[in-house]
């Protein structure tokens, strides 16, 4: 068992939008990549905003908290505008957001942790309430248990060893679902993160902004990228360019999250073209940058939809 991932942690770095009224469920299914009318109460959603274009502007892990409310939880950094812009479609749908963010304590489990807090084993994405939090099971980092709690501000957290937040973020890099932060905000498409392969997108739903690119990616071959896992020396940073030794002129990647790991050095989950997997060196940050060692994600990629 790794100790370095293993206890609880308050996520600081997260926040939550509220979509309450008799159309918040309809509302959410013609925005998402992710189906939203037909969550139950037994399952969370990860799932995508994305523009025109395909691109992930947010992303989210989303909860039904009745049957008509839903409970959004994505990266602070972004709520802001991200709230602002789905405001905007709301019309004439009897649906309202807000930023509920004070009102919600976010803990991440991990470890012992989950162990202590779930009394059986799990998926990802499934959800179980105990008490007033609402525990969701995430995907394992080096095949550690990973939950994140959601309750209401004020409560108790979750029983467990305090954990460190960086070691929280370090495991979410290690478990290769990357969430959508501002340097990166329209610059990829779901898969060229895997989305579609962790439970993000949803091929059988109605429309929603994107998904006719989103769609041609998965169906008729075209996508050039996809998320591995990256380990190096030097620190790195989201939004960071990455090269490979056959091309100086082009990057051939981007960093979509990175922490610092606990053993020594940074990890990262890095966007790269598909010929950069092959072989040959990638760099990061110029072509003669600190050379980063990839493995492959975690989790097998989907192959058939």
């Amino acid at each position: 068992m790794t100790d370095a991932l293993n206890g609880v942690t308050p996520l600081s770095h997260l926040g939550v939008i509220v979509v309450e009224g008799d159309d918040a469920a309809t509302f959410l299914q013609g925005q998402m990549t992710q189906d939203f009318a037909l969550l139950d109460m037994a399952h969370a959603r990860l799932s995508a905003y994305c523009t025109a274009k395909g691109r992930m502007q947010a992303s989210f892990i989303g909860i039904r908290t009745a049957p008509t409310a839903f409970l959004l939880v994505m990266s602070r950094d972004i709520l802001a505008p991200t709230l602002k812009r789905l405001s905007m479609f709301v019309l004439r749908a009897k649906a309202r957001l807000r930023d509920a963010t004070p009102d919600h304590a976010l803990y991440g489990v991990a470890g012992d942790a989950v162990t202590r807090n779930l009394p059986a084993a799990g998926e990802p994405w499934d959800r179980m309430d105990i008490g007033p939090a609402s525990f969701v099971r995430l995907y394992p980092a080096d095949g550690q248990a990973r939950a994140l709690a959601i309750a209401p501000a004020g409560s108790a957290p979750p029983e467990g060893a305090t954990m460190d937040e960086s070691r929280w973020q370090w495991g979410d890099v290690r478990a290769g679902v990357a969430t959508i932060t501002a340097p990166i905000v329209e610059a990829l498409v779901p898969q060229m993160l895997n989305y579609e392969s962790v439970g993000g997108v949803n091929f059988k739903k109605g429309c929603y902004p994107g998904q006719e690119v989103v769609a041609r990616s998965q169906f008729r071959g075209t996508l050039k990228r996809r998320a591995w896992l990256a380990h190096g020396d030097a620190p790195m940073s989201v939004g960071q360019e990455l090269f490979h030794d056959s091309d100086a002129e082009q990057p051939c990647g981007v960093i979509a999250q990175a922490a610092a790991a606990p053993a020594g050095g940074w990890d990262a989950i890095v966007s790269l073209q598909l010929a950069a997997t092959a072989g040959g060196a990638v760099t990061l940050g110029a072509p003669d940058g600190p050379r980063l060692l990839l493995q492959p994600p975690p989790y097998p990629l989907l192959a058939d939809v």
